[in-house]
């Protein structure tokens, strides 16, 4: 066999395996450093109507109800990002959630901080994509349930 050959049955194997252990252990970093910034700096304030997030859901237009189910929902994303079956899908919930973050933005504060949104959207992405078999894992386990 060819150094060719062995290199690309090498890398066909690691992907259908799984991420190597340095790719684990780097998305695994990620995925707490992403999990504290939505639980402490982005859902907390919501959560306790802090001033700062109330001005600026009072500004976008929905009222305290919508500030309180925004820090639910990434107070949740946050928790499910460090649980192993579930931290693909939370990542992809979370991209959802970015997307209307970029576009409340864009629309409502005239693009002042839209960039933040998109960087979060991106590394995001990268959990997601590096979790994908586990997000198909969670998805096996539930059809077999149903």
């Amino acid at each position: 066999m060819s150094a060719t050959t062995t290199t690309t049955a090498n890398t066909t194997a690691t992907t259908a395996a799984g991420p190597g252990r340095r790719t684990d252990v780097a998305v695994r970093a990620l995925q707490i450093l992403l999990a504290l910034f939505f639980a402490v700096a982005s859902a907390a304030p919501k959560l306790v109507a802090h001033s700062s997030a109330t001005e600026s859901f009072d500004r976008i237009g929905y009222g305290d109800w919508y500030m309180y189910l925004v820090g639910a929902l990434e107070l949740a994303g946050a928790i499910a990002l460090v649980i192993p079956v579930l931290s693909g899908l939370s990542a992809l919930a979370l991209m959802g959630l970015m997307i209307g973050a970029f576009l409340t933005q864009v629309v409502v504060f005239d693009g002042q901080y839209a960039v933040t949104p998109v960087v979060f959207f991106v590394l995001l992405a990268v959990v997601a994509r590096v979790r994908r078999r586990r997000t198909a894992e969670l998805f096996a386990l539930v059809r077999g349930r149903a």
